[in-house]
């Protein structure tokens, strides 16, 4: 079973076309990443999947539903680039509303916040401010909202930005031991080292075009990913 089906994706800006033709399927309980240089169409493709932006053409399914069905989305959770909120609320307000949005027995939001906090070693900062928080600290808290509620796909857009090397290495164990328990990743990064590590399948995208989807074992078979993916763009 696929996690996720994009068959035929067009989005244009304007006159920027921003994805043409796009198809690509994600296997659950895998963990994928998409890369490309900037401006490729990552972010695009991930709005695209979310209904955050319209398509101009094309289907996506997440779970064998079509995107359009809310019901797609109901155990999917999304972590943008630069994780921001409202300024004025607490890390555990923050926490609190996820569990809100997705739709938690209130019985139910002291035990996740409290767990989601331990995951990202963030308990001492449950009572701070979010305009209190350093950049890597902000993140933690965006990758703690992951962990809100029963979630099957995550879809993840550079999700090391602003992490240390100790945050980059938390995050890796806690996205390893996901995919262990048969979630789905999805993640766009520039880092290719990590997703090297961390994913089985990789797509390669530059101008909007899917250039190749290839697994991580054929990448290292063939000299690494960095290597593989510079070669493909210049090519």
């Amino acid at each position: 079973m696929y996690a996720i089906e994009a068959t035929g994706i067009f989005k244009n800006y304007g006159r920027t076309k921003a994805i043409l033709g796009l198809s690509l399927s994600v296997k659950k309980g895998s963990c994928f990443g998409l890369i490309g240089p900037n401006g490729a169409g990552k972010t695009t493709f991930l709005k695209g999947l979310l209904d955050l932006v319209p398509v101009d053409a094309g289907q996506f399914k997440i779970f064998s539903i079509d995107k359009a069905d809310p019901i797609s989305r109901r155990k999917v959770a999304f972590l943008s680039e630069k994780f921001s909120f409202y300024p004025y609320y607490t890390v555990y307000n923050t926490l609190k509303f996820y569990c809100n949005f997705r739709q938690m027995p209130e019985t139910d939001y002291s035990k996740a916040i409290e767990a989601a906090m331990a995951k990202l070693d963030i308990t001492a900062l449950k009572d701070r401010k979010l305009n209190q928080l350093s950049k890597g600290q902000l993140q933690r808290v965006g990758i703690a909202s992951l962990f809100i509620g029963e979630i099957d796909l995550f879809l993840i857009d550079e999700p090391f930005y602003g992490l240390d090397p100790i945050g980059i290495k938390d995050l890796k164990i806690l996205l390893a031991s996901l995919t262990a328990a048969g979630k789905t990743i999805f993640i766009n990064s520039h880092i290719l080292s990590e997703i090297e590590q961390m994913c089985d399948e990789v797509g390669i995208i530059n101008n909007g075009v899917l250039l190749e989807q290839i697994s991580i074992s054929d990448v290292k078979s063939r000299g690494g990913l960095e290597d593989y993916f510079y070669n493909l763009i210049k090519k």
